[in-house]
């Protein structure tokens, strides 16, 4: 018998296929009921009407449109995708994505690099328009109140190497600096381990001031939360403690501290929210949302300082911030600052500060694992705090979208919904189980009862 092997034959396509005769998939059911959501509120008109100043007539290439340009931004969240390119790779290969973005079977999806050139063809302002409107989608739907928001910040990973970094001064590598002091302190060919022996030596060896990056220069030498150093940016959002909804995200510096940058992001959390309903039409909206912007803020003993806490006192803002241990404190003619400090202190002892400062882990910093980790941004693969911004605002709407469709239909991801049904499997095994368990405790009482009743008409018998 002869040994079984495959045959070799060739394909061959035909030369023309009708549409009707293109594989057509089942479009995912959490997509599907998103798209309502955005058809219901007409959102590719809005987006077409944001965007027509950036789209010449007929001049030039076709455009992406602008519909399916934030769709698919939409998608890196939903999907978990880090980059454009990855982003052009799902929707090329993925059916129900391309049914969500309205891409047809016969079109060809946009490649990365028409995904980064819309990017840079819209402005930042653009960008957070489409973040509003989310917003005021939220507002409608009961998902926005405005009353209460905390803020909190986490580091993102930059596109740009520590070895590649510079000197600010002479423009000198890291490498070419650290010869030149080996030189200047009497070794002549310095080898390897004598250069990494002289730098564990230097002090401020990473310092801001001196370095800084030839391609990405919004970068800045920073250590990340795992412990580990590397060149990053700040990215800090408000979020509304009564509904955890994200009102605000701003992109800082890695270098600059909490107590810096918090006042811009309560600021625009602030704009964003009277926006809501300044903008709004239904009622209902103009009164559950604060139309006068927060009026408390939930921090971490991160963000707690005099100047900010008095700052925020004297915006008419009740301030919930954690404050550390620093001891007995002296306050020479700072009597605004103390009483500010000492209010915030007798807040957060209370029981409705208790219970903020709780919830922070909840409404707070899950943001930081579903926006950063899950969502795919803790790592940008973008060069430039604007262009960030961009694709974090955006994120940031579609974090939006998915709080609006955990409430509406119980889940908040694409992914949700195959974790509901491992879920619903793993209960019926687990039925299943237990009836053939009680099926077969029942067919051995059953055994017992009759070898029971021989042995006793045996007995009577006798």
């Amino acid at each position: 018998m002869a040994i079984g092997r495959r045959k070799k034959r060739v394909r061959q396509e035909g030369l023309w296929t009708p549409t009707a005769a293109l594989p057509v998939g089942g479009s995912h059911p959490f997509y599907q009921r998103l798209n309502q959501i955005l058809d219901e509120k007409k959102f590719d008109e809005y987006v077409e009407a944001l965007c027509e100043p950036f789209y010449a007539g007929e001049v030039g290439r076709p455009g992406l449109s602008p519909g399916i340009y934030f769709r698919l931004l939409m998608v890196g969240y939903f999907e978990g995708i880090d980059s454009e390119r990855g982003i052009a790779w799902r929707a090329s290969d993925s059916l129900s994505i391309r049914s969500f973005v309205r891409i047809a079977l016969d079109e060809s999806v946009p490649d990365h690099s028409t995904i980064s050139r819309t990017r840079r063809l819209l402005d930042v302002e653009t960008h957070q328009a489409v973040f509003q409107w989310v917003l005021q989608v939220l507002a409608e739907k009961k998902l926005l109140k405005g009353t209460t928001i905390g803020v909190d910040a986490t580091t993102l990973e930059a596109n740009a190497a520590l070895r590649s970094i510079v000197r600010r001064d002479t423009g000198e590598r890291y490498e070419e600096f650290l010869i030149r002091l080996a030189k200047e302190s009497g070794i002549e060919t310095p080898t390897r381990e004598q250069l990494a022996k002289l730098d564990r030596k230097r002090t401020k060896k990473g310092n801001n001031d001196d370095w800084t990056h030839p391609h990405d220069p919004d970068a800045r030498i920073t250590k990340m939360k795992d412990g580990r150093t590397h060149l990053a940016h700040k990215a800090e959002h408000a979020v509304d403690m009564e509904t955890g909804a994200i009102v605000a995200v701003t992109l800082h510096g890695a270098g600059e501290g909490d107590t810096q940058t918090i006042q811009e992001t309560v600021a625009e959390a602030g704009e964003r929210i009277t926006s809501v309903v300044a903008d709004s039409d239904h009622d209902e909206v103009i009164r559950q949302v604060s139309g006068e912007g927060p009026r408390e803020v939930v921090t971490d003993k991160g963000y707690h300082s005099r100047a900010v806490v008095s700052e925020l006192s004297e915006w008419g803002l009740r301030t919930y911030c954690s404050e550390p241990n620093r001891g007995r404190q002296k306050w020479p003619d700072l009597k605004r600052e103390q009483a500010a400090v000492y209010a915030n202190r007798r807040r957060i002892r209370g029981t409705r500060g208790r219970r903020l400062l709780r919830q922070r882990g909840e409404k707070l910093e899950r943001w930081n694992q579903h926006l950063y980790d899950r969502g795919g941004m803790r790592r940008v693969h973008l060069r430039g705090r604007e262009n960030i911004l961009k694709r974090l605002v955006v994120h940031s709407g579609a974090a939006n979208l998915g709080l609006l469709m955990r409430r509406l239909f119980g889940k908040g991801t694409p992914r949700g919904l195959q974790g509901c049904c491992c879920w619903l499997f793993s209960v019926a095994e687990r039925f299943r189980r237990v009836l053939t368990a009680s099926a077969s405790l029942v067919s051995k009482v059953r055994h017992w009862m009759a070898s029971h009743a021989i042995v006793e008409s045996g007995l009577i018998a006798a």
